[in-house]
């Protein structure tokens, strides 16, 4: 088990917790990672693209001119391709792009990338992410005394309007849930912050 300090807002120690070694223990495993991601990315595509064929264009199906004697090159089709207004060759359609990955190796693979995490020394636990006012300034106070200055996602327990909306004119900044935090964004971020309860909640619904 891996014992790590938790801070407050002004980056000081104020305790430390023991995170579960199912969740934080783990071997890295590039390749499922990899695998788990280009899931991720591929899911998140909506795949509704629609263009028209030669078929779907709208109009007649005419022949332009006669095929011979006249100089020009042979037409068929009005809508052919070569035609402004004319149908799509090989014309993109709605499609499902959705792969899918048993729950065994998304499970690894969450580990692994938070594994890898924690022993880059870029996982930081706060007590707790409480703002007076949701104002961007706070949030820029809070980053800054642990001197975030790159891709950093904080993790909560629940949704938080005041903090969601503190941070969300931070260019670099992520806010998100414990059930809602993925490979991808793990991956992608430089600092990993959770808040304490984000922690128990995650060995909660992960585990």
């Amino acid at each position: 088990m891996a014992d790590v300090k938790v801070y407050d807002m002004k980056a000081k120690e104020v305790g430390s917790i023991t995170l579960n070694p199912e969740l934080f223990g783990v071997e890295y495993n590039e390749p499922v990672i990899h695998q788990v991601i280009v899931a991720e990315n591929a899911n998140a595509r909506q795949g509704t693209k629609s263009t028209l064929t030669v078929s779907e264009v709208r109009g007649h199906h005419k022949k332009p001119y006669a095929q011979k004697h006249t100089g020009n090159a042979r037409h068929g089709n009005t809508k052919a391709p070569q035609y402004k207004g004319g149908g799509i060759v090989h014309a993109m359609k709605p499609r499902d792009f959705s792969k899918k990955v048993n729950k065994q190796v998304k499970y690894l693979a969450f580990a692994s990338a938070l594994s890898q995490k924690l022993n880059q020394n870029e996982i930081t636990v706060i007590d707790e992410i409480a703002f007076e006012q949701p104002k961007t300034k706070a949030m820029k106070e809070m980053l800054n005394a642990f001197k975030f200055d790159r891709k950093t996602v904080i993790v909560l327990d629940d949704n938080n309007a005041q903090v969601l909306r503190a941070g969300a004119n931070i260019p670099f900044l992520t806010i998100t849930t414990a059930n809602l935090l993925n490979v991808g964004e793990i991956v992608a971020n430089k600092n990993l912050v959770f808040t304490k309860s984000a922690i128990q909640k995650l060995e909660e619904v992960r585990i």
